[in-house]
């Protein structure tokens, strides 16, 4: 639809959709001409929407935002389709003409002024649609997860060197203590062999002591046995 008076943007009202909650939405009237244009803002559901402003007046050149907000929905319609639509009706005024003295009657089609509408219809959008996900978060993707294995790389080398250590560690412990064995039954050994030595010569020694004891007494026997033979003899 083309005026020649105001340029409505956008096209559709694309309204943001949130169940217990209000949004809204904005179109921009901009005055193609170089007089005075008046505006005013219909709707077919007027209990569900305010308008912000509703009437006005754009210069010559100039341009007027509008504020569309729905109130708070309490259910959600069908497949989301909504059947409401906004009409902006327009028509030039004379210089110097303010919002207050814009009245019912001036959008009244006559003989002597043109009156142009613009109709709207209003397309229900998602409230938060998620994000796109910028280039940068994308590439930085592949050097967090590289980041992650090396780190859980990092880990894995980390116990097999800490369990490496460890055997180590357990192994150097046992070879010290089987060392620390091997001494302690060595010196035993030689203490035993020493013992062992003494008792051989205390053994030597006895015998010897008793060896020449027998010998004294054999030699005594012999001496009396002889003197006994001497006097029989005698006798």
């Amino acid at each position: 639809m083309s005026n020649t008076l105001l340029k409505v943007q956008p096209s559709e009202l694309k309204m943001p959709f949130e169940l217990h909650k209000q949004n809204s939405c904005y179109m921009q009237l901009t005055n193609k001409t170089d007089k005075h244009v008046a505006f005013k803002v219909k709707t077919t559901n007027p209990k569900k929407y305010s308008v912000r402003p509703n009437t006005g007046v754009v210069q010559p050149g100039s341009t007027c935002n509008v504020t569309v907000t729905m109130l708070a929905p309490k259910e959600i319609p069908q497949d989301y389709h909504c059947k409401d639509k906004f009409l902006v009706q327009s028509v030039v005024v004379e210089e110097g003409t303010a919002s207050k003295d814009i009245v019912s009657d001036t959008f009244n089609k006559g003989s002597d002024k043109a009156v142009e509408e613009y109709k709207l219809r209003v397309i229900y959008i998602q409230a938060n649609p998620p994000s796109p996900v910028p280039e940068e978060a994308e590439e930085d993707l592949t050097p967090r997860s590289s980041f992650a294995e090396d780190e859980a790389r990092h880990s894995a080398l980390f116990d097999v060197a800490s369990g490496s250590r460890s055997h180590e560690e357990t192994s150097r412990h046992e070879s010290s203590e089987v060392k620390s064995l091997i001494s302690r039954l060595t010196d035993e050994k030689r203490h035993a062999n020493e013992q062992n030595q003494k008792l051989r010569t205390q053994v030597d020694g006895l015998k010897k002591q008793l060896g020449k004891s027998r010998s004294e007494m054999l030699f005594k026997i012999s001496g009396v046995l002889f003197e006994h033979l001497e006097t029989a003899l005698v006798v």
